[in-house]
């Protein structure tokens, strides 16, 4: 929250790419921009020009806290944009200067991808922004504000291209006890594949803390599969061992 010993930089700001998983879909974080004066709505999504004395890393944590009250999310830096028109829409620029108090000229946006767990207790909502999880292929039915589809397209490529060196950040965003069902649906959905079932669980079970349970999904009418979990101390110990 800003107060009387923060100044804004006008020329730098913070995009985060906050992606859910629901058990079946990807989901996407976004903001429900209400422009009263031009009796206008649209989309965007969250993200704020940073303060003078504020470091990047800060700002996405700050901005991902203020939304929705969870602290530890996994956040990743994942590029620049910096195109000179991207602040260039009238609506887009009249709005920020009246948020901000401040002239906005040029800005350049760092975006952030962060992934959390649909489960964890949210909080929704601000003084003066409503944000709602969209299934991330909806993005083509919405012109999002600034350039937010463009930060939002490659943001998901960003965790394709990562998920393939990086496999364990897929835990990010499953409960704490999950199915291997969802886990490979998650997989599938992210990387736009269609696994094949035991050669997916047999490339996957080989990440150290991926561990079988000896208990079974409940209150499901078919036949209840096997629950898992990740631990993720096991595998950072792993990886110092390497």
């Amino acid at each position: 929250m800003r107060n009387s010993t923060n100044t804004y930089n006008p020329h730098v700001s913070v995009d985060c790419v906050v992606f859910g998983f629901n058990g079946e879909k990807l989901k996407i974080l976004l903001i429900e921009r209400t422009i009263e004066e031009q009796n206008f709505s649209d989309k965007k999504l969250p993200g704020s020009i940073i303060f003078e004395e504020e470091d990047l890393d800060e700002a996405a944590t700050r901005i991902l806290n203020e939304l929705t009250g969870l602290k530890n999310i996994y956040l990743s830096q994942f590029r620049s944009f910096g195109n000179p028109n991207r602040t260039k829409n009238i609506r887009d620029r009249n709005w920020l200067e009246r948020l901000t108090k401040i002239k906005i000229g040029r800005i350049v946006t760092v975006g952030y991808v962060a992934l959390i767990k649909i489960s964890r207790k949210i909080i929704f909502q601000s003084e003066n922004t409503t944000a709602n999880w969209y299934d991330i292929n909806s993005l083509k039915s919405f012109q999002l504000a600034f350039d937010h589809n463009e930060i939002a397209d490659a943001a998901l490529e960003y965790i394709r291209q990562k998920v393939k060196s990086e496999p364990s950040m897929l835990f990010e965003l499953l409960p704490q006890k999950f199915t291997m069902t969802q886990l490979r649906n998650l997989y599938d959905t992210i990387m736009g594949t269609t696994s094949d079932v035991r050669n997916f669980k047999k490339k996957i079970m080989q990440i150290e803390g991926l561990e079988q349970l000896n208990e079974v999904q409940k209150d499901v009418p078919y036949r209840a599969p096997r629950l898992y979990r990740f631990d993720k101390k096991i595998y950072k110990k792993s990886k110092k061992n390497i």
